[in-house]
């Protein structure tokens, strides 16, 4: 049977919309998004759907007081669909299958204000002095996703919300390590200003042609990327407390960011001079890995050398939980598109 939503928008159609946004503009989440079960997987890609609009509200090209009042509409927009549900969707296609997936799963619909909040910190152009302060950060505009995830994916362990919401924000200081140089081309800064000035490094924003040859620089990459593998080894925790193919699509979507950390860490300058990404072959494999219950591993990175210090380990805030083994019983065939993967 079709469930009409209010006007004449086709809920079948509304979703179809949702998982084309989902192809073209997910780069990596889609890997992941692909392996799930049919009724997850449109659900998941209306909660990418929407959240794709706040973002690219937040990163686009509109006036700030724009950009920060078509925020407050998205605000309301999501609110009222907690309230109405789909007689609140109208005809928006994203609202639509966003409502019906809220219907269908405990996906917390109030968890979009907590990116919104985020997305308009950047709006307001908000720098961090500490780490706590960027934590926060990270919490609001992925912890949030992480934790939309998990309802579609959903988990009866009460601890499953905490570990998705860790998840999220080793993915985002992986986003901020991988996009420093067009972050500051944006006159964007994330990375927190005690530890830019522990290693005697500088973001100037809009001077991106300084950034080459900064050592200093090289070093608060590797530091970051330290607390980033410590909530990797918490996020990853999650994984065991999904269905099989819920754990593949976090496994997938996770490993891919986690391989990408790695390239990064591994030459700090070229992330500086040019935006990383990993092959589409290496995500395709890690996908194809994830399906199989194969878990990608949290590297053992040595302690960075802190100037301050003169040669003492570098204290890191990050979970202290070491990885897991966290495969998972099952293995299944990996679908054609992924096996036959090869683009970027």
């Amino acid at each position: 049977m079709t469930v009409q939503a209010a006007g004449t928008t086709d809920v079948r159609a509304a979703y179809r919309h949702c998982e084309q946004v989902t192809r073209t503009q997910a780069r990596n989440f889609s890997y992941g998004i692909r392996l799930l079960p049919a009724g997850k997987r449109r659900a998941l890609s209306a909660v990418y759907a929407f959240a794709r609009r706040v973002d690219d509200i937040g990163d686009g090209t509109m006036p700030d007081a724009d950009k920060l009042a078509a925020l407050q509409d998205a605000r309301a927009a999501v609110a009222a669909l907690e309230r109405g549900g789909a007689s609140a969707a109208g005809g928006d296609p994203v609202l639509v299958a966003l409502a019906d997936a809220a219907a269908r799963y405990p996906v917390p619909l109030g968890a979009f204000g907590e990116l919104i909040d985020g997305c308009e910190a950047d709006v307001r152009g908000t720098s961090y002095a500490t780490f706590g302060e960027l934590e926060h950060y990270c919490r609001c505009v992925a912890g949030s996703i992480g934790r939309l995830s998990l309802g579609v994916f959903t988990s009866r362990d009460p601890s499953a919300p905490e570990l998705a919401d860790a998840l999220g924000i080793a993915l985002q200081l992986t986003n901020i390590l991988r996009d420093i140089r067009e972050d500051l081309t944006n006159g964007r800064v994330y990375l927190p200003a005690e530890d830019l000035e522990r290693f005697g490094a500088q973001l100037r924003p809009g001077r991106a042609d300084a950034l080459a040859g900064d050592r200093g620089l090289e070093d608060v990459i590797r530091f970051e990327a330290r607390r980033a593998f410590g909530w990797y080894a918490t996020g990853l925790r999650l994984l065991p407390l999904l269905d099989r193919r819920s754990a593949a699509s976090a496994g997938a979507m996770a490993g891919i960011y986690l391989r990408l950390l790695e390239q990064i860490v591994a030459a700090p300058s070229a992330a500086l001079r040019e935006r990383q990404s990993l092959p589409g072959k290496a995500k395709a494999a890690v996908a194809v890995r994830a399906l199989a219950g194969i878990a990608e591993r949290v590297p053992d990175v040595g302690p960075v050398a802190d100037p301050a210090a003169r040669g003492a380990a570098a204290e890191v805030t990050a979970p202290p939980e070491e990885p897991q083994d966290l495969a998972t019983e099952g293995h299944a065939a990996p679908p054609e598109d992924l096996a036959a993967e090869g683009r970027s």
